[in-house]
């Protein structure tokens, strides 16, 4: 059986965990977290089959379109395992890794190049075993109550500041 959950945090790791009361406080979470990535950066989205891993990165990807004027379905990548989008000068690659079997199917992916200069949004992310990046955003959606809960884990430097912010710009829409 496959991990749902992210690797253990390291001592260098910085994280948090934010309350999602509903589905609106996805988008809101999608949208935070757009304004704060870029070229090179790495999302990993860990949970259970259903726990929003698809709505997060979909908020994510349509509110990075929207900024460049544009407006597309952003579909659930499960069968085609892997969707891409242009926004701006920011090539955007949503993989659903869920399907594959063997993490050496990932070279027939291409996600080396979403590696090289976009970004990359990865449902499944196990799946990549120790081809996962280790500079990354770990996100876990779980579910509690009548709500989930997502558990960020920026793993090395340039995510702890925009952890920070996140955590803090989601507190600040809920009062």
């Amino acid at each position: 059986m496959s991990r749902i959950t992210p690797p253990p945090t390291a001592q260098n790791d910085s994280a948090c965990e934010i309350a999602l009361v509903d589905a609106l406080a996805t988008d809101r979470l999608g949208k935070t977290l757009a304004d704060m990535v870029g070229q090179r950066d790495v999302i990993a989205l860990w949970g259970d089959l259903g726990a929003g891993k698809t709505s997060l990165a979909r908020a994510i990807i349509q509110t990075l379109l929207a900024a460049s004027g544009l407006r597309e379905d952003v579909p659930s990548p499960t069968f085609t395992l892997v969707q891409t989008y242009e926004a701006g000068s920011l090539p955007i690659w949503h993989a659903d890794l869920y399907r594959l079997s063997d993490p050496d199917e990932l070279i027939e992916l291409g996600l080396e190049e979403a590696l090289e200069g976009g970004l990359l949004l990865i449902e499944w992310p196990d799946r990549m075993a120790d081809e996962l990046p280790a500079e990354r955003l770990d996100i876990e959606l779980k579910e509690v109550g009548d709500g989930r809960v997502a558990c960020l884990t920026g793993r090395g430097a340039s995510w702890e500041d925009r952890i920070n912010r996140a955590q803090e710009k989601m507190l600040q829409n809920d009062t």
